[in-house]
């Protein structure tokens, strides 16, 4: 299989692991727009230059999210794709606020791919909140999501002034939509 038919492989598989799932906001989009922008971001990012981190973009929450085991992702995409995604997957057993004060914590030992796709999710998740934050989300809680997502990438270790950049004008444009509205 060549490298970028992988990736079209691990989008597929994405496609279909997260196919009854939908995004938190108010739009209600499925979820695999989600993972579409993500690996977007890694791809435009690297400028195409690493499909396998691609590949880990859009299997990025499969483990977490749909309890995909490391083992089926490394069978079906490779070592290395499934090391990407254990590396920014989170704990479920663990509360919510120890898995988000872990994130901040564990940023600066992620390995430099590791921390682009986390910056990649941040910046996703960020247009989200201000394009169709979650239903129930007052404002004090979505800039405290702002805040959070600004902590956890200023401990990122990466070498990407562009996505850095995009980053930063999606949590710009989230808190100060979300202060226009409050």
């Amino acid at each position: 299989m060549t490298e970028w038919t992988q990736v079209l492989a691990a989008a597929d598989a994405a496609a279909r692991w997260h196919v009854a799932d939908r995004r938190k906001g108010q739009a209600k989009e499925p979820y695999i727009n989600h993972l579409i922008e993500v690996a977007h971001l890694v791809g435009q990012a690297t400028a195409g230059g690493d499909p396998a981190l691609v590949s880990a973009a859009f299997l990025h929450d499969a483990i977490e999210d749909q309890g995909v085991p490391a083992q089926e992702i490394a069978r079906l995409f490779g070592a290395d794709v499934a090391a990407l995604v254990v590396e920014v997957t989170d704990d479920k057993s663990l509360e919510k606020a120890e898995r988000k004060r872990l994130q901040v914590l564990n940023a600066p030992k992620k390995s430099a791919r590791a921390a682009l796709l986390k910056l990649a999710d941040k910046t996703s998740n960020l247009r989200a909140v201000a394009a169709s934050p979650a239903e129930g989300w007052p404002a004090e809680r979505r800039l405290a999501y702002v805040a959070w997502a600004r902590e956890v990438v200023a401990g990122l270790k990466h070498d990407n002034a562009w996505l850095a950049a995009e980053f930063v004008h999606a949590a710009d444009a989230a808190e100060a939509k979300i202060r226009a509205e409050a």
